[in-house]
């Protein structure tokens, strides 16, 4: 039994809180039907809350909610008290819940501030992970410093280059209190991304670390090749300088744009000009977006290979199945 705060659950597994639509209420409650933590992934405010309350109808297992902090406005805190634990992510870590909380860092100095802000536990993410990334280095390394630089007994769970039952048992093994899994879970029949963005991910090898797709929230984050980034990334992997700095700029109002608008707005990107949302193409939407937008996804990619049910998948990485 994995214990953080006052949350318990049977496997020592979590589902990344990938945000955007990808991981909503069918897959939070797959993964914790089967024994493990799943994660409401962080949308408009409205639509966050119905995800949550639709995924504890699903299981009677504990549910997290997943917030990216510079996206995070009053009423997602107020949504995110519905769920049993509450994920931060990418900012200042500051207890603004009483709910059990994690914070996930990017190095030492952000998870003993953390510590010290009162999280219950921190999660630690190596630069090999997908989506937006905080770490600068290998997942192992990480843990192992903060290992050292956290006190006994405190939860340190392990993000980053998952993909099956021996990487988690590795990573156990080196003193994770649990593991963080994005790109397996992307990779699943609940995942709510694009069915040919999926089919993109099982025939992906490489991985980029860009700062391409920016507008909105200038932070770097990884993806597979797609038509965009083979077209601007050709010099520097980050992106455009002038397209970095105009991303940079209008962050604050870009961040703060109404959803529809945000919708027209990304129907509306083109290879030709390198101002792109971080959105992504979920089920639904044009696949035409798919060489405009971020196919994210972790290093892991290349040693994935089937799409599979998001509980069963659970139950064989914690080898219980």
């Amino acid at each position: 039994m994995t214990t953080i705060g006052s949350v318990s659950f049977e496997l020592p597994v979590v589902q990344a809180g990938m945000g955007g639509g990808l991981s909503q209420h069918q897959l939070a409650a797959a993964v914790s039907g089967a024994g493990g933590l799943g994660t409401v992934g962080m949308t408009g405010a409205g639509h966050f809350e119905s995800e949550i309350r639709k995924a504890r109808e699903l299981t009677s297992g504990p549910i997290a909610a997943n917030l990216m902090l510079p996206l995070t406005r009053r009423r997602h805190w107020e949504i995110a008290s519905a769920a049993d634990l509450v994920v931060t992510f990418w900012g200042r870590p500051r207890r603004r819940t009483a709910r059990t909380w994690l914070h996930q860092c990017g190095s030492i100095e952000e998870a003993v501030a953390a510590h010290r802000a009162g999280a219950d536990g921190v999660i630690v993410q190596g630069v090999e992970a997908g989506g937006h990334v905080r770490g600068t280095e290998s997942a192992l390394a990480l843990l192992d410093s903060a290992m050292s630089a956290l006190p006994a007994g405190y939860p340190v769970l392990s993000a980053g280059g998952l993909a099956t039952r021996e990487d988690v048992r590795e990573r156990l093994e080196a003193g994770a209190t649990a593991v963080v899994l994005g790109t397996r879970f992307l990779m699943t029949e609940e995942s709510r991304a694009h069915t040919a963005y999926k089919q993109r991910l099982l025939e992906a090898r490489e991985t980029v670390l860009t700062e391409l797709f920016g507008l909105g929230w200038p932070a770097p984050h990884r993806v597979i090749w797609n038509e965009v980034t083979e077209h601007w990334l050709k010099s520097d992997p980050r992106g455009p300088s002038w397209a970095r700095v105009v991303n940079r700029l209008t962050a604050p109002v870009a961040a703060r744009t109404p959803e529809q608008l945000q919708a027209k707005l990304l129907r509306r990107q083109s290879v030709a000009l390198p101002l792109l949302s971080p959105q992504v193409v979920t089920v639904g939407m044009p696949s035409r977006l798919l060489d405009v937008t971020p196919l994210y996804a972790g290093q892991s990619v290349a040693r994935i290979h089937d799409i599979r049910p998001a509980g069963e998948l659970t139950r064989e990485l914690a080898g219980a199945a």
